[in-house]
């Protein structure tokens, strides 16, 4: 399936947005400080996750190679799930989620370091892994 990850990226940027605001204005009464800070980090990461999308993106317009297209394809998938992951669990867990999900967290930051390496794939040009070419 090819996404748009504009849209994608627009979509998760406006939500990180809103949910700043809600952990700013809705949330800094009832939570403890280092539950703000667990918040505050799932936002930023969404954030620039959600700008890492729009780079794949526009990138992926003028992609060309087939493997090149595949490799930011790819890139955008573990950004994508890579961010419901890492940002959602944190979410989940600040707003008293089960236990089970910290571990998911972890594999949230698996997934957006994979987007960062297929970016580079990408970047190569061919979408070849690197030294292969």
């Amino acid at each position: 399936m090819k996404a748009d990850w504009i849209v994608v990226g627009a979509c998760s940027g406006a939500l990180a947005v809103v949910l700043g605001a809600f952990g700013a204005h809705g949330l800094a009464d009832r939570l403890e400080v280092s539950e703000l800070e667990v918040w505050s980090t799932a936002v930023h990461y969404q954030m620039f996750h959600a700008l890492a999308l729009l780079v794949v993106g526009v990138l992926a317009r003028g992609a060309g190679a087939a493997g090149r297209a595949r490799s930011l394809n790819g890139a955008g998938w573990a950004f994508a799930a890579g961010t419901v992951a890492f940002s959602g669990s944190l979410y989940a867990l600040v707003l008293g989620g089960p236990r089970i999900l910290g571990p998911v967290t972890p594999l949230g930051g698996a997934g957006l370091i994979a987007g960062w390496l297929l970016l580079a794939v990408a970047a190569r040009g061919s979408g070849a892994p690197p030294g292969s070419g």
